[in-house]
């Protein structure tokens, strides 16, 4: 059960109905989650989701490595929510589903792609260790380039404030009888 309730958006205030508006004419096509819970604070939602919109769409990371970010982020904090809304997307975008169930299980992931093990071993460290050792970010930088890893760590950033805003006001999984990470 969520914490807040969702906005009518024939309720909207102009502000609010702008950022909803352009929110749903983007590349999402619609407004539910953490997004819906922002749109309280219109400028807040405004602002995020332009920030979300170059992390999910135009940073340098390829969609199989974005993708990867987000599913490693929402495993971190059990947001079951970003974990359903991204799967399915992350298979598309070429990330195998043994490393998808293992991330889900919290077990090694076998990955075949070193850019994969880079990416994983970085997010891992910054969620779970809060520092990056110089071993860990000069293979980031050798295997992706600086860049990449400024997108790297922008996109570890945003999707933790997603993840946090889908724990802080207990936004629901979109289909509570597909649960996968259990402790939601």
């Amino acid at each position: 059960m969520t914490r807040i309730v969702p906005l009518d958006p024939e309720a909207l205030s102009p502000r609010q109905k702008e950022v909803y508006d352009a929110i749903a004419s983007g590349p999402r096509g619609r407004v539910r989650g953490p997004l819906a819970v922002w749109l309280n604070r219109p400028d807040l939602a405004d602002r995020a989701q332009a920030l979300g919109r170059y992390c999910r769409y135009d940073s340098c990371l390829p969609p199989r490595l974005s993708e990867l970010v987000i599913l490693i982020t929402g495993r971190h904090w059990s947001a079951e929510f970003e974990w359903q809304a991204h799967k399915a997307i992350a298979l598309e975008a070429g990330v195998s589903l043994s490393v998808i169930d293992a991330i889900r299980d919290g077990t090694p992931p076998p990955f075949e792609r070193e850019d994969e093990t880079v990416v994983h071993d970085y997010a891992r460290a910054l969620l779970e260790d809060r520092v990056i050792s110089d071993k860990v970010f000069d293979r980031a930088v050798s295997v992706l380039g600086y860049e990449a890893v400024v997108d790297l760590t922008g996109i570890l950033g945003y999707y933790g404030l997603i993840s946090m805003t889908i724990k802080a006001f207990q936004v629901p999984p979109l289909d509570p009888d597909a649960l996968e990470m259990g402790d939601v």
